[in-house]
């Protein structure tokens, strides 16, 4: 899959962000903002939620809406991350995968989309929420994490 350096890239930037964010009092996390999700803990949250969501439309299954109340701390949300990647990087990387080549229907809307479409979709939307936290990390007086794909060594 030519993105596979794309997702690589958005799980290497969002582990450093996870990192940056540990240093910071809980109750920061939790602040409303404007903006994003609404707060830091919600946007990381909505982040796993949205790339594990699509890639089981892509495998053809339901959705499983999570309440994102029930995620208090930044560990709690690290586990859910780990535990969605693991799950999406098997099968994005699976003969599975490659052989999808149909329409894809998510159980949240109604239009179908292409595989491609999807992926996409799903690599702008971690880059658009990453955006998110920069600005609120810069607002917090942190420098935020590097967006650079350069010496990442992804390739």
């Amino acid at each position: 899959m030519m993105l596979q350096p794309l997702f690589t890239y958005n799980w290497q930037v969002r582990e450093e962000w996870y990192a940056l964010l540990a240093q910071l009092p809980e109750q920061e996390l939790f602040k409303k903002r404007t903006g994003g999700v609404g707060t830091i803990m919600h946007t990381l949250i909505h982040i796993s939620d949205v790339e594990y969501s699509w890639v089981r439309a892509i495998q053809g299954k339901e959705d499983i809406p999570l309440k994102q109340e029930q995620y208090t701390s930044l560990q709690e949300v690290k586990q859910l991350a780990k535990h969605y990647r693991e799950q999406v990087e098997a099968f994005l990387f699976s003969d599975e995968f490659a052989a999808i080549n149909q329409p894809i229907y998510a159980s949240w809307l109604d239009d179908s989309f292409s595989k491609e479409e999807i992926l996409h979709h799903i690599i702008a939307h971690e880059i658009h929420h990453i955006g998110q936290l920069s600005v609120w990390a810069r607002e917090l007086g942190i420098k935020p994490v590097s967006a650079n794909f350069i010496y990442r060594n992804i390739l």
